[in-house]
């Protein structure tokens, strides 16, 4: 009986540690897919041994290079190869901005994980216009803006085409509420896309609905299958997401793979818009991306929440300001009041907020000398008293 009763609780305590392990696992992979909008399921393949597979993309999607591959029996992500092959190349597009901007070729370049900055103004909105280029005129229907993580879209668009006709304005300025614009079938040469933002802006891409532009043979996800093992490939993703992967066997290699039948692609029930500061305001229409601000005032009106404003010009932003309408870079706060002393009416310091505390101090100091004083003497005129023991002497 002993024996059962020490074996019974270590069983217990591994049960306990297996679950806790077991949901701090799935939390751990739900962090990342939820940052996917889109996935596939993948049933077990055909196989008897671990086989590399290749399963292409659908049509959908939409050229951001984030992946996650995972085994859904083991929870665990696996490493992946994404390949991409054009049968007929894609039109050059040139672009310039008319703003403060830095490296412009970048929202053309086909890689997302680079991007052009557009700085911002001290007080106002900022104002910027890119005109993208054509060698052959182009057939557009709408564009898509992919931006860096951790970025808003910028408050409004508008668009001009330089068509055969001359100028026209497709797209009258309107409020960005997605990634994606669209406007009537017009073919151009040159796009002018003017942007008012409120926050730093970064595009990674500029996409083109342009049917003529190129058209692409494949996009392929590889990785290691083992036998029957089901997996889930996640993409389109807002945001970048860190996972840990084990190591990757030759994936680049054509010998030996496996090319598994389209799968069709569904939203993912379990995709979150990233909201970095957790105000429950998505990142994309937040006006304080960084900065709880659930209310998003904008008492200025520039686009940016007054959390992420800077009223006094002090460089000292107003959520951690601690004396928003008067210049205090220094943050000087003598009383610790979390007010600066520059506006700080009250000074919390309690000899201020109390001025008779020290002369009451004072006072009560020399009260006790006087009666320390007075108990010394009546002390001392005692013992010279007729009689007492001193005298006695």
């Amino acid at each position: 009986m002993k024996k059962i009763t020490l074996i019974v609780p270590t069983i217990i305590l591994g049960f306990a540690l297996t679950a806790f392990a077991q949901t701090k696992t799935t939390d751990a992979v739900t962090a990342i897919t939820t940052a996917f909008q889109k996935e596939m399921t993948i049933g077990a393949p055909t196989i008897k041994v671990p086989t590399v597979v290749e399963v292409s993309l659908p049509n959908d999607f939409s050229n951001r290079f984030n992946f996650a591959v995972l085994d859904t029996g083991t929870n665990i992500f696996q490493p992946y190869l994404f390949t991409e092959g054009l049968t007929v190349p894609r039109s050059a597009v040139s672009v310039s901005v008319q703003g403060n901007a830095t490296g412009a070729n970048s929202m053309v370049d086909g890689d997302s994980r680079t991007f052009t900055e557009f700085t911002l103004p001290q007080s106002a909105q900022g104002q910027a216009t890119i005109t993208l280029k054509t060698a052959k005129q182009l057939t557009l229907s709408g564009m898509s803006f992919f931006l860096d993580q951790y970025v808003a879209l910028p408050t409004s668009i508008e668009i001009r085409a330089n068509t055969p006709q001359g100028e026209k304005i497709i797209l009258a300025r309107t409020r960005m509420n997605s990634n994606s614009v669209f406007f009537p079938k017009t073919t151009a040469t040159e796009w002018a896309i003017s942007l008012s933002y409120g926050q730093l802006l970064r595009i990674s891409e500029i996409v083109l609905n342009d049917q003529s532009a190129g058209t692409v043979s494949s996009r392929t996800i590889r990785f290691l299958a083992q036998p029957e093992h089901n997996y889930k490939v996640y993409f389109d993703a807002d945001r970048s997401v860190r996972m840990q992967v084990g190591e990757a066997g030759n994936l680049s290699s054509n010998t030996g793979v496996l090319h598994l039948a389209t799968v069709a692609s569904v939203e993912n029930a379990s995709y979150i818009l990233a909201d970095t500061d957790s105000d429950g305001i998505p990142d994309i229409r937040d006006n304080c991306v960084s900065v709880a601000n659930s209310g998003q005032l904008d008492i200025d009106g520039n686009g940016r929440g007054d959390a992420c404003d800077d009223f006094d010009k002090d460089g000292v932003a107003n959520s951690i300001d601690n004396c928003p309408n008067d210049p205090n870079s220094n943050q000087s706060d003598i009383d610790g009041d979390k007010i600066g002393d520059v506006c700080d009416s009250t000074d919390n310091r309690v000899t201020e907020n109390y001025p008779w505390l020290p002369m009451a101090g004072v006072g009560f100091a020399g009260l006790v000398l006087v009666v320390l004083f007075a108990v010394t003497a009546r002390s001392m005129m005692v013992k010279k008293e007729p009689g007492s023991i001193e005298n006695q002497g």
